[in-house]
């Protein structure tokens, strides 16, 4: 029973773990995609997490029935021709970019705050990423399982202290504050494709690996629900410091400064802990489909990505990333249409 329990725990610190990021775990992707609406947002994070919970139940079963080992089968076997091959590509090509982004934000914060050389920021995440990575899923479970506990506790705190010293906040109050824009089903549906299509790529060989399907189920269903409640937690803290918080690239970091440095530098390393696991996440995911494409051991393929992250980091690659965010994630939104077509069709026989 204990050993159950574990596995759900740590499945769901996987799943909270790949979708988290950096850019929630600072503020800034919530700010973007649901703060920036108003009181409507917090629907929209409710309907991620239907997404994320029905989508995520889908891939676990497609995955096991069809013994799938990476995205790449998974994109395939429910989108087969041109549009697969281009949402294969968009994925792959957004993973070793995410990864390379994070790289060189590694080496700016270590350079920010230290004073040191980017060079040493970049080698430590690729060489402490290394390390976890040639544990292979036991790798990405171990470290997830250290990192989104400590996510919680710090934006937990953050949370219950504004709440101490900031009294009178109610909801009428937030209904009134005023909003930049309205169209938020669009943004909630973009968001939720582009993280369910990134997810796979640990969903579909975290399945194959554990095999276990009411744990994998049970633990994604947690996983979704505590991910949600960090996203409305944290939608709650920017809604009441609109409009301060969109002058900042860590919006939340700005919320943290008042309640002193103790708290600031743990969210801090927390946001560095948050960039360190999905750069895990990220070449695991590549990885295996390399493994699978190339007939390569995944360890091989691990290097042969990092070798590719690294010169990247020195491009201004977030450009482009950012150019062509909107369009995978209406991909990934058709991408979850086609699996939802496959998986009851697939059913049904």
């Amino acid at each position: 029973m204990k050993e159950k329990v574990l596995l759900i725990f740590q499945i769901s610190a996987v799943f909270i773990g790949t979708v988290v990021g950096a850019g929630l775990a600072s503020g800034q992707e919530i700010s973007q995609f649901f703060t920036q609406y108003g009181y409507k947002s917090f629907f929209g994070i409710l309907l991620c997490c239907v997404i994320y919970i029905i989508m995520s139940i889908i891939i676990i079963n497609i995955s096991i029935k069809y013994k799938l080992n990476s995205y790449d089968g998974l994109i395939l076997l429910v989108s087969p021709g041109f549009l697969g091959t281009i949402t294969n590509f968009l994925t792959t090509f957004f993973l070793i970019g995410g990864s390379s982004i994070i790289l060189a934000g590694s080496g700016a914060l270590i350079h920010q705050y230290f004073g040191v050389s980017r060079w040493i920021g970049i080698l430590l995440m690729v060489f402490i990423s290394i390390i976890i990575l040639f544990r292979d899923t036991k790798g990405l479970i171990e470290i997830n399982s250290v990192i989104v506990p400590s996510l919680i506790l710090v934006i937990s705190t953050l949370f219950i202290l504004h709440l101490v010293f900031y009294k009178g906040v109610n909801l009428s109050f937030i209904k009134d504050i005023s909003y930049s824009k309205n169209n938020w089903l669009l943004s909630s549906l973009i968001y939720s494709g582009f993280n369910i299509l990134c997810c796979s790529g640990v969903l579909v060989p975290l399945s194959l690996s554990i095999g276990k399907k009411k744990s994998l189920i049970s633990g994604s269903v947690i996983g979704s629900l505590g991910l949600t409640a960090l996203a409305l937690i944290i939608n709650f803290l920017l809604i009441l410091n609109i409009p301060y918080i969109f002058k900042y690239e860590i919006p939340l970091l700005y919320i943290a400064n008042r309640f002193g440095k103790v708290l600031q530098t743990m969210l801090l390393f927390v946001i560095w802990l948050e960039m360190f696991s999905t750069e895990v996440s990220d070449v695991y995911s590549v990885g295996k489909n390399f493994q699978e494409i190339f007939n390569i051991s995944y360890n091989k393929s691990v290097i042969i990505i990092i070798l590719i992250t690294i010169p990247i980091s020195q491009i201004g690659f977030i450009n482009l990333i950012s150019f062509l965010y909107p369009a995978f994630g209406m991909v990934s939104f058709i991408f979850i249409i086609q699996c939802i077509a496959f998986y009851i069709k697939d059913h049904g026989k």
